[in-house]
């Protein structure tokens, strides 16, 4: 739930992402008029069928022929033209609803960004939110007129709990093999995330993860004598801060960011790790384009 009252992404925003298209690098197949292109099928001046024209379709598509015949709108369906069914997991652990500025407000803006995108493109989108205890699931849907209906079922994601992620995914996955897996998540999860990662890729997904990690986890300001309470199981352990201390979590955290990044690179999978301090117009026109994933 959003308790800050402000909108997950304003009008002004959303006009910047027209135009971009996600740039996976899946063979797509599909009978519908996605704008991702297929690697062996015709050139863009061809076309092998027809649908009815919906709101939020490009009007540029519409057979002007076939309405003065029929007078009914229809959009061209380009032979290398071919729709992605894409699925955009978002993590509920508890773990995410932590961090200033908020990994979770971030994580559900960025759901709601690839969602825009998709649709903006004739791709066929669904929202997966998942956690040990509950999967929360909005199905497979096109049309850019459904947007403000996923922005709400975004919004209305609660955190909470426990997530074992390899476990969740294998349990709740809900993909069609040859489509494209988003995952946005911290990656705290006691499982593991390799197993989840590989049982995507078995499906035959195109995945990107996305790594979201608050300012304190990078780089904790802390020292002294305290006690740490874990967000998700509520368990406390009592430490003492050292510049030894910070020293050593540090290095930790810079190996387990290094780890996860060749396990991803070593099976081509898209990483982006993201720091929650960065505002999701720059994590889209920074992080994303620099790592190729939107264009």
């Amino acid at each position: 739930m959003n308790h800050s009252g402000d909108p997950l992404l304003d009008q002004y925003f959303l006009k910047k992402l027209d135009g971009l298209v996600l740039n996976a690098r899946a063979a797509l197949k599909g009978d519908m008029g996605g704008n991702r292109k297929s690697r062996s099928k015709g050139t863009s001046i061809e076309f092998s069928d027809f649908r009815e024209y919906v709101v939020g379709d490009d009007f540029r598509r519409i057979d002007w022929n076939a309405y003065a015949r029929f007078e009914r709108l229809f959009v061209k369906l380009f032979m290398e033209e071919r729709e992605a069914s894409i699925t955009v997991y978002v993590d509920l652990s508890g773990s995410m609803d932590w961090g200033r500025p908020n990994k979770g407000r971030l994580a559900k803006q960025l759901a709601a960004v690839f969602v825009y995108i998709a649709l903006a493109n004739l791709d066929r989108v669904s929202v997966m939110g998942i956690r040990d205890d509950v999967s929360t699931y909005l199905p497979y849907f096109s049309g850019k007129q459904g947007f403000w209906k996923a922005l709400k079922f975004i919004d209305e994601l609660e955190f909470g709990g426990k997530t074992s992620l390899s476990n969740s995914i294998k349990r709740y996955a809900c993909i069609k093999p040859g489509g494209i897996s988003i995952l946005i998540t911290d990656l705290f999860s006691k499982d593991g995330y390799q197993e989840g990662l590989r049982y995507l890729q078995y499906q035959k997904q195109e995945i990107t993860l996305v790594h979201i990690m608050a300012p304190w986890e990078l780089e904790p300001e802390l020292s002294g004598n305290l006690r740490l309470i874990d967000v998700e199981d509520g368990k406390a352990k009592e430490i003492v801060v050292t510049s030894q201390v910070l020293k050593a979590y540090k290095k930790t955290v810079d190996e387990f960011l290094k780890e996860v990044g060749t396990f991803c690179y070593t099976r081509g999978i898209n990483y982006i790790p993201i720091n929650s301090a960065v505002t999701v117009e720059r994590v889209v026109f920074e992080n994303l384009v620099k790592f190729g994933l939107v264009r």
